[in-house]
């Protein structure tokens, strides 16, 4: 759909644009047979088969650039030429109506707009007429025509900006809208559960078990699934295989050396001071409890976090180490000069020394050297693995004669656990049809798997005996659920007639100010747009699949007028919907103009573009 642009000089450069375009290309009126140069017209201006080329062209370079490369023919299989023709069909009909009108533009206009044009300026960065003359000579243009094709284009997007600014969107039209987006609604809700129920449900009998299976039946039905049969393994299938070398393990100990065994550490914080007279005054404040660390920081201008240091070493603390580090308990110490200049210290806690043994640590680092060596183990296989499924061999005569493991699954959208949790198992199980070779495939924890589709087993209904504990289960829900909706509705009838919830033993829930799109967690489905069904005073039951709510309208509330989200969505909102009204008002010009003017088509003309282009 057509838009107003913003600037004239845009279209332009748009112009000049394409016809580099076609001249890189290579693409003359010549190649669509000689003599064809139209394709059409509208009323008396042509739509020219150049424009049309162009303009094909040009969609299938922007699409090959998003990645969706398409040949011409493709692009007809979708439809895209004719969107490209209708955009020319309404441009040209623009065109003959603003020649009808007598709408045009200056010369002293046209050359400001040519001499701007960057396509046609020299080293210099000025106007360079001989390049403007070559650059539309090589087009096959004079200059003339060129200026006459700039006219007719200001032309046309005067006409089409003075129809597309001149919708104007009524206020009255958004004020309903906001009205509708803004109400306020509060209320009060009291939840009933199955604690509310005032008689115990006796047991089902099997009659009401069937009765309620046979109702259900979408709810006990197995779906569609894909039994699948797979040879599968993984690092851990394979552990046993592992021979755990205890040398290896030292050394892997040796390497964490700094993470199993941590020096004697201090929770330290330093504040520096420009000079040493400063540190030793507040140094003697603290001592003399005139005042503590934590103010001295502040006094300086800064925050506790400005100073934190973390825990550190002895050797980390350089020449305050062994001041902060004679401290047993928490303290200051200082001034000590640093390479920041004087500071003092403030330890916070000691952290000791940590020495984890490689007895406390050898099972986990085992772990780890087993999982790494079974990993290595099954890639060294890899290749046999799919040198015997090449070779024609069964999943199951795989399984026979390597490590990988038989398995068979009845594979849904549901499934879950073992290999149907692996993410690269489902996708192949999801595509995978029948008589697929079976492929060796990668599994995320350095396993393998390969697999084939036996059959699909059509949805079917679970018999009553398989699924009778949760037949039940569901049976006594939907009762309480019910016999809850029984007694809410009493309740509900005695509220909205003035009685209080106090009155009829519930405990409410109290929700204010609230719109349409507010959240309540833990409310059941369609509760809001219940809520603003209902007149004010007036009670209503609503369920959900464990709990019934009874609740109460008590106050409608007009929009929050200070509210500056509401100000935003009505912004938004008035620019989106002016904007549809500016566009469809167009295309009923557009439509307009193209029955007045009457539209001709050459199809022969447009086939000859289409087989002179790829």
């Amino acid at each position: 759909m057509a838009k107003a642009r913003g600037k004239t000089a845009n279209f332009f450069v748009w112009i000049i644009l394409g016809l580099l375009i076609i001249g890189l290309a290579g693409f003359g009126v010549d190649g669509f047979g000689g003599s064809v140069r139209s394709i059409g017209s509208v009323g008396d201006r042509e739509i020219s088969a150049q424009d049309y080329a162009s303009a094909l062209q040009q969609r299938q370079q922007q699409m090959a650039q998003d990645g969706n490369s398409m040949s011409i023919a493709q692009m007809r299989e979708q439809g895209i030429d004719q969107d490209i023709l209708r955009d020319l069909v309404t441009r040209a009909a623009l065109e003959n109506e603003a020649e009808q009108m007598g709408l045009s533009v200056g010369d002293d206009f046209i050359a400001r707009e040519i001499t701007s044009i960057q396509g046609f300026r020299g080293v210099d960065g000025g106007f360079d007429r001989e390049a403007y003359r070559q650059i539309l000579r090589q087009q096959g243009l004079s200059e003339s025509e060129f200026e006459q094709e700039l006219r007719r284009e200001v032309a046309r997007d005067i006409l089409q900006t003075a129809v597309l600014g001149g919708a104007r969107q009524p206020d009255v039209f958004l004020d309903a809208i906001m009205e509708y987006v803004g109400e306020r609604r509060s209320f009060s809700m009291a939840r009933l559960d199955g604690d509310d129920l005032e008689e115990e449900l006796e047991a089902p009998t099997d009659s009401e078990l069937a009765q309620f299976h046979e109702d259900n039946i979408e709810d006990y039905t197995r779906p569609e699934a894909r039994r699948i049969t797979y040879a599968w393994v993984t690092p851990m299938m394979v552990l046993e295989e592992i021979e755990v070398d205890e040398d290896a393990l030292r050394a892997m100990y040796e390497e964490r050396a700094d993470e199993y065994s941590q020096p004697e550490r201090r929770l330290v914080e330093r504040l520096v001071f420009p000079d040493t007279d400063t540190a030793e005054d507040a140094a003697a404040r603290i001592e003399a409890g005139e005042a503590d660390f934590a103010e001295i920081v502040e006094e300086r201008g800064l925050d506790l976090a400005d100073t934190d240091m973390g825990d550190v070493t002895r050797a980390a603390l350089g020449d305050a180490g062994d001041a902060v580090f004679e401290l047993e308990a928490p303290g200051v110490v200082g001034p000590v000069e640093t390479a920041l200049g004087p500071a003092l210290f403030r330890m916070n806690a000691v952290l000791d020394a940590q020495e984890v043994a490689f007895e406390d640590v050898r099972d986990e680092l085992r772990d780890e050297y087993a999982r790494d060596r079974a990993a290595r183990f099954i890639d060294q296989r890899r290749e046999d693995f799919a040198d015997l499924l090449a070779a024609g061999a069964t999943l199951e005569e795989l399984a026979e004669e390597t490590v990988m493991q038989l398995g068979e699954i009845d594979f849904t959208s549901g499934s879950d656990g073992e290999i149907a949790g692996y993410p690269d198992f489902r996708e192949a199980a999801e595509s995978v049809e029948e008589g697929d070779f079976p492929e060796l495939r990668g599994l995320d924890d350095d396993g393998l798997f390969a697999l084939r589709l036996d059959e699909i087993l059509p949805a079917e209904p679970e018999p009553l005996e398989d699924v009778r504990v949760r037949v039940i289960e569901d049976w006594e829900r939907s009762q309480i659920v019910e016999r809850l909706a029984e007694r809410g509705e009493e309740l509900a009838a005695g509220i909205a007639e003035g009685a209080s919830f106090g009155e009829a033993g519930l405990v409410p829930e109290r929700f204010e100010g609230l719109t349409r799109d507010a959240f309540i967690d833990g409310a059941p489905g369609g509760l809001l747009e219940t809520v603003f069904e209902l007149e004010e005073g007036a009670a209503r039951v609503v369920r959900d699949d464990d709990a019934v709510f009874v609740l109460r309208l008590d106050a409608v509330m007009p929009p929050a007028e200070d509210d500056p989200d509401l100000e935003r969505i009505r912004e938004l909102l008035g620019d989106q919907t002016a904007q549809g009204i500016d566009e469809d008002l167009f295309v009923l010009y557009a439509r307009a103009l193209q029955d007045d003017a009457g539209i001709s088509l050459d199809q022969s003309a447009i086939d000859a573009v289409h087989s002179g282009l790829r």
